[in-house]
């Protein structure tokens, strides 16, 4: 059991106080990985198609293909040289604050990292830690128990000022880190309520902003120790216990509080021996008071004793009044060790703790007595702090005849937990899907409260690392009512994935006492929406009462010079500016621009001149423009002269300002308030600024808005825009980022909160993802020089299949985004075509569903509304210029049913009719199509029973718009298939032939006979998903799929055996090969069996690679899996589904791409065949060339050696001067020559 603990000025600071000494000496580094030396250019163009809205090249060890989280948890984000924002540290949960430390000595600490957070990097640290960019090292700041809303490092002072609502030994609420020391206690021990704000003003004190009335060391509850820590649910013990029936068992002192002796009301010890008396508690507890009711059984009775908590086996001063003088004094110094009174009339005695201390377990160790031994009649402890456990029994004992004391109401599957690390045992559900949408799991807690007032609610979530849960985790709705006849507060959502001990503040507001006809209520159930079965856990929940006055509101100035706290606030004009507010005054921000102090929150001056936001300036309050803001601030951040301003607010208190929706800026230089846009449809959490690149080589900062709205409003020519809480205000453009039409990256996420570090990018918190590709959605095209991905000019929206029969149809197969595309140039026609099960919109506004076209100038068509939106396109080829679209397709066209295929005319730009007549089954899905080399044949593959009424299982031909069954006894579903030459047919799937399951078949067109591959039954692990060809034959060809125990396997035919790749553990058993590619390569790699030097193959889909993680795309050159392409999707990875290309693949074994007669290779697609072999009459060409260029060489090389020849034999030329060239030749016209050449008969031309 874990038990709280508290900051001390102890070995564990001194350790980190030497930790954060020591000099950094490596700076930050980005480690770029090796371009692949790809080598396109043979392919003509390239693309890739998947399900990703940000895709990137793996070009930096820092990059992740993990998306931002929606867990619950934040990170730490740094920004890579290409623009990727990568996780330098993940928390697991909220990041609110940071500030870089600089001490008083110029030294570079780290940068101090503030949240609810209870690990960062996978270390256990509360709510606080140091973060040192240069190493990426974590150091835990042990101490704090709560969450820490800001975190402020003031060189000048040597000190981080952290503020939130936590405890920590004399502190509440605020406590400082000293440069060089450690923790320290500020002068005045915190606050009596939460700080969520603290700067400096411009005069260097330190003001804090937040939800108090008091100090620290000037406030106290009204009525203390008012919760009975229940220990009849405790394991009780005594040593050296008399063996006097009726008196021999340490459990008769509990609950007893009449004082009563006699057999079973009494515990001795034997007789003249010192003893104890001790109790475990299944939860941790603080006491602040001990109650014991002494006993006089027969003259004996406890003379002294002393207390001792555990685990941490220690001794705790007591304080007491004396009986006798009726004045306070302490136990006895030496050994604290207590006395206590004999006297029959009292009752009994209190004893006070001197310091607070958590312990799970505490002894009486008696070591004097009256008579003849010691005994008691009854013990009690008190706590100020107010629990309701989830576990009943762990609450307030029922025998302490408590009015209303607290209790709780668990519903539903609940078992107990053991504490293990956590501070108490808990309440754990394993939830189905249907349980979390009915939610039939609740707790019910009821607190104890018996003084009204202003209370801080905190909700404990244990930690998932402890009962290895954090993989089930999920969210815990909240809903809670604290006034009678008030409204329940809105429901909030906590996530459980925590690794360690969580504590969330879900309420702060008056709470009303307890009554025979109110109790307050916190619920806690499961969020609804999660979409999946969890793990629920249910701790305890505490209200902490902080409505006692010490004459502050919300604001307090601190003068750091100054060894001790002022009491006489009104020297202050800040303490001043926040009685000047009604009560209850809630500071949320602060920032400080020229000299002036801005404040906002939720407030309302008392004069009413203003709200929610004001101004110190030169000792006064001074409102803003119009008033103020009429509703909430919750956040500000000041750049340059604009103060920006978020919150719940819809204009200025006098409603004279126009598109103030919960966001807005203020100009500090002109005292004036400025729109963004018309703001924002939803409350706003923070204001982060991040630096964008908006236009090429020109970084700029960027203003980020977080929160919990959804949309951008419209103004002027600009639209509404959806959004998932988050809006970029660029400010040189003052337009949102998304309206603007930049070739920029798109950012998606949230941020909390960002710090600039000196020489170095900024730090970011939150969760955050950035698209590599500009415009880039579920397809974009590839290049090699430079090695770039490109947008295709195609924005498209994924969409989820809904159909039960088109899931089943499609089962393990992605069907979301963009699936297959293929590129079609044939006389003037040049145009891409995209299938998959996605919208998007043409040039022309029309909605375009599964299917897209574009064509070479950019423009973009669709095919209509004739089929079903929930078609799915799966494979597409084209015969001459019609194309094949299949998968799982239904509609009518001309009413005429379609299922599974149909044809289109791309040269027409319609529909071609008549349509093959529908395929037909239980679920018809067509995964792949192919052209029968040299001839007009299509091939359809996929799973389906006929085509129109032919009976034409599995695979079917269709031909001069007929079907036709390529043989008998093919059953099962084909995935994937290529030509073996003209006559051969090689496919792969989950088949059988003639009854004998496969995963490999050919088909031998000239006999009409399938037969099954030999050993692919046995050596293939399961069904084939794809297929590519290793060789210019195709007698060698890799293939993957999935085994039939769910693991990915990758497997190669060399021709005569199957080499298994995949299921030695090269890749995860969650990865999933949606596309197999080979292509060609600048430069060799290794000898190897498996890949020819000179190329590398290219996997696709959703891949997971050991000791790198998810990857959506990766090469193999036969010995090792390198990432390539990054993709992400929403909130989580994205896939790629497959490369397509202009022309094919030539293979060879090593150097660029050459032809038979060593010239390089520029071979269109028109003289390629499947496997990449050569169009007989393109050999015949080649063959005739390189016979010429051989002739012509023999040639050269002739007359080469003749002449030096002659040379040697002392040959001479003759003269080639003459005098008169033509004095024995006329000149011939050339017409006369020439004029008769191709005319009819046999006469010679005449000279």
């Amino acid at each position: 059991m874990r038990f709280p603990s508290c900051i001390g000025l102890a070995a564990t600071d001194l350790l980190l106080v030497i930790q954060l000494l020591v000099p950094s000496t490596q700076g930050v580094a980005y480690d770029p990985v090796p371009t692949p030396n790809l080598n396109l250019n043979e392919l003509g163009r390239v693309a890739l198609t998947g399900n990703f809205d940000s895709i990137s090249l793996y070009t930096y060890r820092q990059q992740t293909q993990n998306a931002f989280s929606t867990n619950g948890s934040q990170a730490l984000v740094t920004q890579l040289p290409n623009g990727d924002f990568v996780p330098a540290a993940t928390a697991d949960a909220y990041i609110k604050s940071m500030c870089p430390f600089i001490m008083g000595n110029g030294e570079f600490a780290g940068v101090v990292v503030g949240g609810n957070f209870t690990s960062l990097k996978d270390i256990e640290t509360q709510g606080v830690a140091m973060y040192d960019p240069n190493t990426s090292d974590v150091i835990p700041l042990p101490g704090i128990l709560g969450q820490v809303s800001v975190v402020y490092c003031d060189q000048d002072t040597n000190t981080v000022y952290v503020g939130g609502d936590f405890k920590g030994a004399d502190s509440t609420n605020a406590v400082a880190w000293v440069g060089g020391t450690g923790w320290a206690n500020l002068p005045f021990a915190g606050f009596n309520g939460p700080i969520d704000s603290i700067i400096k003003a411009p005069n260097g004190n330190i003001i804090f902003g937040g939800t108090f009335t008091g100090l620290g060391n000037t406030t106290a509850p009204q009525k203390k120790d008012q919760q009975i820590i229940n220990i009849s649910s405790a394991n009780i013990s005594g040593g050296a216990t008399a063996d006097t029936a009726g008196f021999d068992d340490p459990k008769n002192i509990i609950c007893k509080t009449t004082g009563q002796d006699g057999p079973g009301n009494t515990w001795l010890l034997e007789d003249e021996t010192p003893g104890f008396w001790r109790a475990d508690l299944n939860f941790g507890f603080q006491p602040t008071k001990l109650r014991i009711w002494n006993t006089h059984q027969d003259g004996r009775g406890t003379k002294t004793f002393r207390f001792t908590a555990f685990p941490i086996n220690g001794i705790m001063n007591l304080t007491y009044v004396d009986p006798v003088t009726n004045e306070e004094t302490g136990c006895d110094a030496s050994g604290a060790r207590c006395p206590l009174s004999n006297n029959a009339s009292q009752q009994y005695q209190d004893f006070a703790f001197v310091n607070r201390v958590g312990m799970s377990a505490f002894q009486i160790d008696i070591s004097d007595w009256y008579g003849k031994g010691g005994g008691l009649n009854g013990i009690q402890l008190f706590q100020d702090d107010i629990y309701a456990y989830a576990i009943p029994d762990l609450n307030e004992p029922a025998c302490a005849n408590i009015g209303f004391p607290s209790d709780s109401t668990p519903t539903g599957p609940w078992k107990t937990a053991p504490s293990l690390k956590s501070e108490s045992q808990y309440l754990k559900a394993e939830l189905t899907l249907q349980d979390v949408q009915d939610a039939t799991a609740s707790v019910v807690f009821r607190p104890d409260i018996k003084q009204a007032g202003n209370y801080s609610v905190t909700v404990y979530t244990p930690g998932c690392l402890q009962d290895d849960s954090c993989s089930s985790r999920g969210i815990a709705n909240i809903t809670g009512v604290f006034t009678e006849g008030g409204a329940p507060i809105p429901p909030q959502q906590i996530y459980q994935t925590n690794n360690f001990d969580k504590y969330d503040q879900i309420y702060y507001g008056p709470v009303n006492v307890n009554s025979e006809s109110f109790r307050a209520t916190v619920t806690l159930t499961p969020f609804t929406q999660q979409g999946k079965g969890i793990s629920l856990v249910a701790q305890r929940v505490r209200f902490a009462n902080t409505s006692y006055t010490g004459g502050l509101n919300g604001i307090f100035e601190f003068d750091p010079n100054q060894g001790t706290t002022l009491t006489d606030f009104s020297k202050s004009s800040f303490n001043l500016a926040g009685t000047d507010l009604e009560p209850q005054a809630i500071i949320t921000s602060l920032a400080v621009a020229g000299g002036i102090t801005y404040i906002g929150g939720n407030f309302t001056a008392t004069n009413r001149e203003f709200k929610n936001i004001f101004a110190v300036t030169d000792g006064n309050s001074t409102s803003l423009p119009n008033g103020g803001l009429n509703q909430p601030v919750s956040t500000m951040y000041l750049f340059g002269d604009l103060l920006y301003v978020g919150g719940n607010f819809t204009d200025t208190v006098n409603g004279s300002v126009s598109g103030l929706n919960n966001v807005a800026a203020y100009d500090t230089a002109s005292q004036a308030w400025v729109a963004l846009g018309s703001g924002v449809r939803g409350r706003v959490n923070t204001i982060v600024p991040l630096e964008l690149n908006i236009t090429e080589n020109q970084v700029e900062t960027c203003i980020t808005v977080n929160g919990d709205f959804d949309q951008l409003e419209s103004f002027e020519s600009a639209p509404a825009v959806p959004v998932p809480g988050f809006g970029v205000w660029v400010p040189s453009r003052q337009n949102w980022l998304q309206n603007l039409n930049l070739n920029t990256r798109t950012v998606t996420g949230k941020l909390s909160t960002a710090t600039n570090i000196t020489d170095s990018s900024p730090l970011l918190a939150g969760t955050i993802s950035s698209q590599g590709v500009p415009g880039a959605q579920d397809a974009v095209s590839l290049t090699s020089e430079p090695l770039r991905l490109n947008p295709l000019g195609i924005q498209m929206q994924p969409r989820q299949v809904t159909s039960p029969m088109r899931k089943r149809a499609v089962s393990g197969q992605n069907v979301t985004g963009a699936v297959a595309g293929l590129f079609h140039k044939r006389g003037e026609l040049n145009i891409t075509v995209i299938g998959g099960h996605f919208t998007a919109t043409a040039s022309n506004g029309s909605t375009i569903n599964n299917l897209a076209f574009i064509n070479a100038t950019g423009a973009i068509s669709g095919i209509g509304s004739s089929l079903d939106d929930d078609s799915v396109f799966l494979a597409l080829n084209t015969q001459a210029d019609i194309l094949y679209a299949g998968g799982t397709i239904s509609g009518s066209l001309d009413d005429i049913a379609v299922n599974g295929l149909i044809l289109y005319d791309l040269a027409q730009g319609n529909f071609a009719f008549p349509q093959p007549p529908a395929l037909g089954g239980d679920n018809v899905a067509v995964h792949a199509i192919t052209t029968r080399p040299e001839s007009t044949e299509v091939y359809v593959a996929g799973e389906f029973d006929t085509a129109g009424s032919l009976g034409c299982p599995s695979v079917c031909m269709f031909d001069r718009g007929q079907w036709s069954q390529p043989g008998t006894g093919l059953g099962g579903r084909v995935a994937a298939f290529t030509w073996q030459g003209n006559d051969k047919l090689l496919v792969g799937g989950n088949i059988s032939v003639n009854g004998n399951a496969t995963a490999l078949a050919n088909y031998d067109v000239t006999r009409r006979q399938w037969t099954p591959l030999e050993d692919a039954a046995t050596a293939v692990p399961g069904p084939v998903t794809a297929l590519t060809a290793a060789n210019d034959d195709v007698s060698q060809f890799w293939v993957a799929g999935r085994t039939t125990s769910g693991s990915a396997y990758l497997v190669k035919y060399n021709g005569s055996n199957f080499q298994p790749i995949g299921d030695s553990g090269m890749l995860g058993d969650q990865t999933i090969i949606q596309g197999l590619s080979m292509l060609s390569l600048n430069d060799d790699h290794a000898k190897n069996d498996l890949v020819p030097q000179g190329m590398t193959l290219l996997l696709t889909g959703s891949l997971s690679l050991p000791n790198f993680g998810n990857a959506s795309a990766a090469l193999f050159d036969g010995t090792s899996f390198a990432p390539f392409i990054l993709s992400t999707s929403g909130s989580g990875a994205g896939s790629l589904s497959q490369l397509f290309s202009e022309k094919s693949v030539s293979f060879r074994t090593s150097g660029k791409p050459m032809t038979p007669c060593g010239g390089s290779a520029d071979m269109t697609h028109a003289n390629i065949l499947p496997g990449g072999r050569l169009a007989r009459g393109f050999v015949v060409l080649i063959g005739l060339a390189c016979a010429l260029g051989t002739i012509f060489l023999l040639v050269v090389a002739g007359i080469l050696l003749e002449r030096y020849r002659r040379r040697a034999q002392g040959y001479q030329p003759a003269p080639t001067s003459y005098p008169d060239k033509t004095a024995n030749m006329g000149r011939i016209p050339p017409e006369d020559l020439f004029g008769r050449l191709g005319q009819r008969g046999s006469s010679a031309p005449m000279l």
